[in-house]
Formats: structure tokens, C-alpha cells, sequence
């Protein structure tokens, strides 16, 4: 978590602005808060942490401090350990690519399919039950950080995704289209 003065996108300050540099350059995935709308955090975060100036990094619920000792921990090569696992976007997609390879269809739903959890969610269970075709599925209710990495990494916004052979085909509305051309199994059989 990066408490800064403004956005990454419209830093306020030049620390603050070097300090997502950083982030930036070692594919860091974090939060952040605008210490400038919110003068009780902003005071309390100094009082709370010892440390008087802006931009303070916490991982993990720690201080590691202001963008020099973020700088100097990058330097001597001790950056990567300080974070927790899969928090940067080269890991995040690793791990996507290696959900997406699960099987030869692949569908990443809200639930299970003996228990979905929304109408979208069900209906793409049913049509794909109704091939006799098997399928992996990964529930993303269960891990937010997949849930919202996978929006952006297929630039796909909504749930359920069905993917066959590693390649996205689609939402409910595309399988659905698919089973009403009669072109659904051959897509789920890779032809």
C-alpha cells in the first residue's frame, strides 16, 4: 500500500512521482491512497509510522519506508523479498497462463458447476453439460486477485470466460450464440 500525494497516474509531488517510477520499473501490483484528501490520515499516518514525510510503502501491514529506502532496497537487490507472493504483474500472469492451460476447455466461473453462483454462471453449465464435452473450471469467488488479473489479461470485463485450448472464446452470450449455429462442440473440440 502506497500512501502518496495524488495518483500514480497524476503524482502530486516529485517523490511521489519517482517512487511509482519504481513500482512501475519492477512490475509491482499495489493499492494506494491520496493522503491529500484525507488530512486526519495524512497526520495520523505520520504519528503511526514515525515517519514525517510522503510517500510512505507498506507491505504486508509494515513500513518499509519513503521512496530512498525503497530506492536502496531495489539497488542492493533486497526489493523482491520484501513483497508477498504473486504481487507483481509478470507473476500474476504466470499464474493466469497456468489456470488458463488447466485443461483443454477451461471455465472460469462464479461457483461451482454443482453449485453456480449467479444466472450466467449456470446457464453456460448447463449448455456445456448438454455436449457431453469435460471441462475444467476455476470458481474466481475465490481469489480476487485472479477475478480482476484475468479481466485484464483476456480485456474480456464479465463472468463466466470459456477458454479452449488457451484462447479465449467467450462469455455466455458468445456460447450461446456458438450452440444456436450448431458451431459449439466444434469450438470445444479445438476444429
Amino acid at each position: 500500500m502506497l500512501f502518496m500525494k495524488g495518483s500514480p497516474e497524476n503524482a502530486r509531488c516529485k517523490f511521489s512521482k519517482k517512487i511509482v517510477g519504481l513500482l512501475k520499473e519492477e512490475k509491482v501490483i499495489y493499492s494506494y491512497f491520496d493522503i491529500l484528501t484525507d488530512e486526519e490520515v495524512r497526520q495520523g499516518l505520520k504519528t503511526f509510522s514515525n515517519w514525517k514525510t510522503f510517500p510512505q510503502l507498506y507491505i504486508k501491514g509494515k513500513l518499509v519506508g519513503g521512496v530512498d529506502v525503497v530506492a536502496a532496497h531495489i539497488e542492493e537487490g533486497e526489493f523482491r523479498d520484501l513483497l508477498p507472493k504473486g504481487s507483481s504483474k509478470d507473476e500474476l500472469e504466470d499464474k493466469l497462463k497456468k489456470l488458463i492451460k488447466k485443461g483443454k476447455v477451461m471455465l472460469f466461473m462464479k461457483g461451482e458447476p454443482s453449485n453456480p453462483r449467479c444466472g450466467f454462471s449456470r446457464k453456460i453449465v448447463d449448455i456445456l453439460n448438454s455436449t457431453g464435452v469435460s471441462y475444467e473450471t476455476f470458481d474466481i469467488l475465490t481469489d480476487q486477485e485472479v477475478r480482476q488479473g484475468l479481466k485484464k489479461f483476456s480485456n474480456w470485463p464479465t463472468y463466466p470466460q470459456l477458454y479452449v485450448d488457451a484462447n479465449l472464446v467467450g462469455g455466455l452470450d458468445v456460447v450461446t450464440e456458438l450452440q444456436e449455429d450448431g458451431d459449439l462442440l466444434d469450438t470445444l473440440q479445438g476444429q
